[in-house]
């Protein structure tokens, strides 16, 4: 999908870009597959804002996606291609021979009337899913589940892919888009091939309301705030904090590790770092 760019009839203008939306479907997506997505303004079930600066943002409904790919042996062919507001990634709506009907997230090269399927013995070819322990190394897959039955959780936004290095003892060594190295069950599944739209990273907002659209209200940097706000808050003219950035609780926001799930450290072959 290529990138749309505009004449510059308006300042925003200059910079704004977006994907071209014409392999797309045009018809709306299936009612069966959709549901009311409510929006939260950031705020958790007791009503307190846990994240900042969220709200507004135009209306969206959640479309149901295949992450599991359980239904098995069963072919589907794609009907159509669609946007989905709530990924980066485009989504294909599958018809399975027996009538059913389920979104899945579209692979890069997926065209409408190829045939998929979830099988042990299937092919390795894009959008087919199968267990790790039945993909060759070295092969391009996404979509990856981290417990068996538990449905994809990796690789799965807009670019994304991972790299099948080998096996040992049971496990699969994946090598993830950070260059991490982790080991997952080899019967976990997994989907061939990359997530395709890959010019989403490409894509200039190129305007302050266009934010507002996806549903991010403007950031009030701590440095402007007065010092009972902030703890980098006050100061005589234009301060710079004079310390290093922390949160409005005094938590370090750049470059501490919060990471403290010790219990997985072992699946984590090679960091990233």
């Amino acid at each position: 999908m290529p990138i749309k760019e505009f004449n510059p009839t308006t300042p925003s203008r200059r910079l704004f870009s977006q994907i071209d939306f014409s392999d797309l479907s045009k018809k709306k997506p299936l009612k069966r597959l959709v549901e009311a997505k409510p929006a939260t303004g950031g705020r958790n079930s007791y009503g307190c804002i846990t994240s900042r600066f969220r709200g507004g943002g135009h209306k969206r409904k959640y479309r149901l996606i295949d992450f599991r790919r359980d239904k098995k042996e069963i072919q589907g062919k794609v009907v159509s291609l669609e946007y989905d507001p709530n990924r980066s990634a485009r989504i294909a709506l599958l018809s399975y021979r027996d009538g059913e009907k389920r979104y899945i997230i579209a692979p890069l090269g997926l065209k409408v009337g190829d045939a998929v399927v979830a099988s042990e013995g299937a092919d390795i070819q894009i959008g087919n899913a199968l267990p790790l322990r039945k993909i060759p190394a070295g092969t391009t897959i996404h979509n990856i589940e981290v417990k068996v039955g538990a449905g994809g959780k990796l690789a799965r936004s807009a670019g994304a892919m991972v790299q099948l290095v080998g096996f040992d003892k049971g496990y699969a060594q994946l090598r993830m888009p950070s260059g991490e190295i982790r080991i997952v069950n080899e019967n976990c599944w997994a989907t061939i091939g990359q997530v395709g739209n890959l010019d989403h990273e490409n894509v200039v907002i190129g305007k302050a309301g266009r934010n507002r659209w996806l549903g991010f209200r403007p950031h009030n940097r701590g440095v402007a705030m007065n010092p009972v706000d902030h703890p980098l808050g006050g100061g005589e003219g234009k301060s710079s904090g004079g310390r290093h950035p922390v949160s409005p609780w005094g938590w370090k926001t750049k470059g501490k590790k919060t990471r403290n799930s010790k219990r997985t450290n072992r699946f984590i072959i090679r960091r990233r770092k």
